[in-house]
């Protein structure tokens, strides 16, 4: 809907020919996300091609490329949807990671955990929204957070860390080099899936430039085009480390359609069509809460009348078929004179329906 503002016509390809895209697209291929064949279909009708998911396979990128730019590249994808990858390429440039093991064996897990403690092990590829990730305590539970998520693939055990907060940096980068960076948004998660974000974060200023330098740093290094959001974990002396890269819009960003004067995904469209970036500054504090698949679970709509009663709350649904529990269908959204007072104000919204936001 952003890309119809500017004037462009847009093509979509997914696995579902009915998918969330279909009614405002004005084609759409369907076929599997590693469907080079597929991919290469929709490049040759489009003038530029980018994505909004990372789990797509990096051989679609390149034949969709023989045919128009892809933005972000195969190259920075390669990266990014590997998490081992993706620590090791942050590692060497010279960019703050939390402690963590690669994991190729139950003994490695094992190994781990004695060596740090507490960990979380995650599946490299595959898996977001706290899919394919457990907490792993103590030796005795090794064997079977392996069997859970090992075979088959490859992991990393990241050290459990007391953290301060979480935070996330969404920066855009043209072609030409010209980046744009937003406010740090501060983000809450339950059961590791990300319940409310709110823009900007309120920390202390030092910390929030730190967030900027680090965020426009990594795009620099990849040669980003397109926009790429920096989650990072606040740890309680300050510092930053870097947890994970996504390179689409992000939803702790989605808040920045009410609170910005340009939204993650009106900026996605200028930098991979290599326009002048849009201004990314917060006119007025902006909240969202998630809302999941849960509220349907008697088969009927939600009662979301009585949310939208909360003044200047609006209502986001993603036109998604089938709800099921943990997935993500929509959110809301708000503003207010302050940061804590959007989050009231969408917080309040959301408890109309019954959802719990701590």
């Amino acid at each position: 809907m952003a890309a119809r503002t500017l004037g462009f016509n847009v093509h979509v390809l997914d696995p579902d020919a009915e998918c969330s895209a279909a009614p405002v697209a004005d084609r759409v291929v369907a076929g599997a996300f590693d469907d080079a064949e597929a991919a290469a279909d929709l490049a040759r009708h489009c003038q530029v091609v980018t994505l909004e998911i990372e789990q797509i396979g990096v051989d679609s990128l390149r034949a969709a490329e023989r045919h128009a730019p892809v933005r972000p590249g195969p190259s920075v994808l390669a990266v990014i949807q590997d998490r081992a990858a993706q620590k090791r390429w942050l590692s060497t440039h010279g960019f703050p990671v939390g402690e963590y093991d690669e994991i190729n064996t139950a003994a490695d897990v094992t190994r781990a955990v004695s060596r740090m403690g507490a960990v979380f092990l995650k599946s490299c590829r595959g898996g977001y929204d706290g899919r394919s990730q457990l907490q792993v305590q103590g030796v005795d539970a090794c064997a079977e957070a392996w069997r859970q998520l090992g075979p088959g693939g490859t992991c990393v055990a990241e050290r459990a860390l007391p953290l301060e907060g979480e935070i996330s940096v969404m920066v855009a980068r043209r072609p030409s080099g010209e980046i744009a960076v937003y406010a740090p948004a501060r983000n809450h998660h339950t059961r590791q899936v990300l319940s409310w974000s709110v823009i900007p974060a309120e920390l202390p200023p030092e910390i929030l430039a730190r967030a900027t330098e680090l965020a426009r740093g990594i795009a620099d290094a990849f040669s980003l085009e397109g926009i790429l959001a920096v989650e990072m974990f606040v740890l309680a002396d300050g510092a930053l480390l870097v947890n994970e890269l996504a390179p689409r819009p992000h939803n702790s960003f989605h808040e920045t359609e009410v609170a910005c004067g340009t939204s993650q995904f009106e900026q996605l469209v200028r930098a991979v069509c290599d326009l002048p970036l849009g201004d990314p500054s917060v006119l007025r504090p902006g909240a969202i809460v998630n809302l999941f698949g849960d509220l349907w679970e008697n088969g009927s709509a939600p009662a979301f009348e009585r949310a939208l009663e909360v003044p200047g709350v609006r209502l986001h649904l993603y036109g998604k078929r089938g709800a099921r529990p943990g997935r993500k269908m929509g959110h809301l959204s708000a503003t207010g004179e302050t940061a804590d007072a959007a989050l009231e104000r969408v917080q309040r919204a959301a408890r109309m329906l019954g959802v719990s936001t701590f």
